[in-house]
């Protein structure tokens, strides 16, 4: 569902499309040209490291909500 959400964002749509990987930390093929392409420049260009499969750490990359204490 949420790559449907993704799909039908606008081009120039200021959502970050690109952090979202699937749960095993590879980037979903896309029928659509070279959009992996762009998401994994985009990715690295954020410091994030790929291995030699094509995968990342999803332990170290994987973005955790801040703690907030409650008012």
């Amino acid at each position: 569902m949420v790559g449907y959400a993704l799909a039908a964002l606008p081009f120039d749509s200021d959502v970050p499309w690109h952090r979202v990987v699937n749960r095993k930390g590879y980037i979903s093929p896309r029928g659509d040209g070279d959009a992996s392409e762009v998401q994994r420049a985009l990715l690295e260009a954020e410091g994030v490291c790929f291995n030699k499969s094509g995968g990342i750490d999803m332990a170290s990359n994987q973005w955790h909500f801040p703690d907030t204490d409650p008012i």
